[in-house]
């Protein structure tokens, strides 16, 4: 479908949706079955953004089914709206503190890479030391092996901290991965950076939050949103533009200007005699 990563997300999508859906023939699903899915899911807690992810991977799949001529035509499968991207983020001191409260080396050092290079969590786990420049500086996000379909991953530079402590593990790494523990490669950090989180009076804490501090950040510090879609892997800027670009200080700032009814170049010149 999409590689591996929405192959495995897929498995968990089905679990949710066969009960209803497996016994059905493709063409006869109806609107009706969509919403009777929605109200189940959602009277089990599930949230819309997990609902909106299960039928749209039973969208891609009808549609398939369509394009490969199994089916006649794909029905339309209604979806809930999907939500709007998590506000939350780290202010820099709160980043720092978590750092300082990360005991784990390996969590550490994920914190680190995750912030430094604004990555997804995903990319960062699988992050190889041979994808690591260290004579230019680059880190080297997709793996070129790898011909999945990937959401966006970018080559970044490193930043003098984060180059620092790469070259700190690189010299007692004991596998590939340069995200380990004991030799082992690190699938997971959201429990060890939850724990963290606490501790700094942020529970709220998740790698995602982390690429999306770094965004913030940057959009903070008046990079362009274009600048700021390279960095992040993003393939269309106008996407970060409609997530970071209100963080700019210079967001709509002249918009504004134009606006300002006090401005001495805004007033209306008045002619001599004339009553105002």
């Amino acid at each position: 479908m999409e590689g591996r990563a929405v192959a495995t997300t897929m498995r968990y999508s089905w679990r949710a949706l066969k009960a209803r859906f497996a016994e059905m023939e493709a063409e006869t699903i109806t609107i009706a079955d969509c919403r009777a899915h929605i109200a189940e899911r959602r009277a089990a807690g599930i949230k819309d953004g997990t609902i909106h992810t299960e039928l749209g991977h039973l969208r891609m799949v009808v549609k398939w089914a369509e394009k490969h001529r199994q089916i006649s035509k794909a029905p339309h499968i209604e979806r809930p709206a999907k939500p709007e991207p998590k506000e939350a983020f780290l202010t820099r001191q709160e980043a720092s503190w978590l750092l300082e409260a990360a005991g784990a080396p390996h969590v550490r050092l994920a914190i680190q890479l995750l912030v430094g290079t604004g990555a997804r969590s995903t990319a960062a786990l699988e992050l190889t030391w041979d994808r690591v420049d260290f004579a230019k500086g680059l880190i080297h996000l997709r793996n070129p092996l790898d011909k999945g379909r990937r959401k966006g991953r970018a080559v970044v530079p490193m930043n003098e901290s984060l180059s620092e402590a790469l070259r700190v593990a690189k010299q007692g790494a004991l596998c590939p991965f340069v995200i380990e523990w004991a030799g082992n490669r690190v699938r997971s950090i959201k429990r060890s950076l939850k724990r963290a989180g606490e501790a700094v009076g942020r529970p709220d804490v998740s790698p995602h939050m982390l690429r999306h501090s770094a965004a913030v950040w940057l959009a903070e510090d008046g990079h362009s949103m274009d600048e700021i879609a390279q960095f992040l892997g993003h393939g269309d800027s106008r996407i970060t533009a409609r997530v970071y670009a209100r963080f700019s200080p210079t967001y709509l700032r002249k918009l504004a200007a134009s606006l300002d009814l006090e401005s001495p170049a805004r007033r209306p010149i008045v002619a001599a005699g004339e009553n105002r």
